[in-house]
């Protein structure tokens, strides 16, 4: 199995970021048009019509503003997206893992390399870029 693990760090305190990966209106900025809501079992899509792509969600943890975890499920793959935060001497440390990749394919790597792009993305929306 492989996964994806990748950190990033914000300016923005750790309660905009949260708040960036929980509210629909904000997720939809950097990530896709989506119907998210964080609360567990909740069950969601991600939508990006321009690529004739739907992601099927299930929110699995919410550890306000700490642990955010769901399911990630569309085209070739079927994993779990976890987000980790923390905030120290005024940053705001992101780690995301998505898990359940086979293996280090065209799916894993597009992961890597679009979580990168969105969380750019994300940085507009908070102000940092």
């Amino acid at each position: 199995m492989a996964e994806v693990s990748l950190d990033f760090q914000f300016k923005s305190s750790i309660n905009k970021v949260w708040n960036s990966l929980t509210d629909s209106d904000t997720l939809a900025k950097w990530i896709m048009e989506n119907d998210f809501k964080p609360i567990v079992g909740h069950k969601c899509q991600f939508r990006n019509p321009q690529w004739n792509l739907i992601v099927d969600c299930e929110v699995l943890v919410v550890d306000e503003p700490y642990k955010l975890s769901y399911t990630w499920v569309g085209g070739p793959i079927d994993t779990i997206v976890t987000w980790t935060l923390k905030e120290e001497d005024g940053t705001t440390h992101l780690h995301l893992e998505q898990t359940g990749f086979e293996k280090e394919d065209q799916a894993f790597n597009g992961a890597k390399y679009g979580w990168a792009g969105m969380v750019d993305e994300l940085k507009k929306a908070l102000g940092e870029l």
